[in-house]
């Protein structure tokens, strides 16, 4: 007959082995399947919030399968953030951390960013149209579902080929965006590799009131593959309409 002290042991190892199975499964889930992220700037506005957390699929891009209007997180390319972004309040770090044990969280030191895939490998993106629309491959992007109310497309023109293996993207507060566009003269280019994607966004997990999924623009469907791209027959010089929002290179 077992003695209370001994219930008590044994209630203790199997509440031990109940935590350490679940941090297993809980760290197999992150490291393969999903992974939440929290949002820490509005250069996604009004899209993703800051302070919002973000459910992010490892699956979906799994093998380098990244798809043109894609909300991706991905790995620093060249040093974009340019600095700390770690917060100095110890006690916020230390439940950061907590929660990126269990898979809750990002790493309070992971230099992630996170921005809207405009081109793939082999597209030409351009800004702006006669109209000062971003196009891709030739095709004009309607952005109104998604980007920030009183921004133009782009404040400053551009004119990039991907190179295969890369990604062109963009924040949706394209003011407030250090996208793409900004890179454009770093050392390491303005792209970013397939293989420092870290998934895709799927959900606005918390706060409940923000909940929603985030699908691919109907945009994005209209767009040609590169190999049939028609040539343009005069280059794009029009102006793109001022931006009402104050510009900046900040953000993730």
């Amino acid at each position: 007959m077992s003695t209370p002290e001994g219930q008590s042991r044994g209630a203790l190892r199997e509440t031990a082995v109940i935590i350490v199975v679940a941090l297993v499964l809980s760290t197999l889930v992150r490291a393969f399947l999903f992974q939440a992220f929290w949002i820490p700037s509005g250069s996604m506005e009004n899209t993703l919030l800051p302070d919002d957390r973000v459910l992010v699929s490892k699956i979906a891009t799994r093998g380098g399968d990244v798809q043109r209007g894609q909300i991706i997180v991905f790995k620093d390319p060249s040093d974009w953030l340019g600095g700390d972004f770690t917060t100095p309040n110890p006690l916020v770090k230390a439940v950061r951390t907590a929660l990126a044990f269990v898979g809750l969280a990002a790493s309070p030191s992971d230099r992630d960013l996170v921005k809207r895939v405009i081109g793939v490998g082999g597209d030409r993106v351009r800004c702006c149209d006669a109209q000062g629309r971003v196009s891709v491959n030739g095709t004009p992007l309607d952005e109104a579902s998604y980007l920030f109310p009183g921004d133009a497309p782009s404040d400053e023109p551009f004119d990039v080929t991907v190179p295969p293996g890369q990604l062109w993207v963009m924040g949706d507060h394209r003011s407030a965006s250090g996208d793409s566009r900004f890179h454009r003269d770093d050392p390491g280019g303005p792209f970013v590799p397939v293989t420092s994607v870290v998934g895709r966004s799927m959900v606005v997990a918390w706060p409940i009131t923000r909940w929603r999924t985030l699908p691919v623009p109907a945009t994005f469907a209209t767009v040609p593959p590169a190999s049939s791209t028609p040539e343009p027959s005069t280059p794009a010089t029009s102006t793109p309409t001022p931006s009402t929002s104050t510009p900046s290179t900040s953000g993730r």
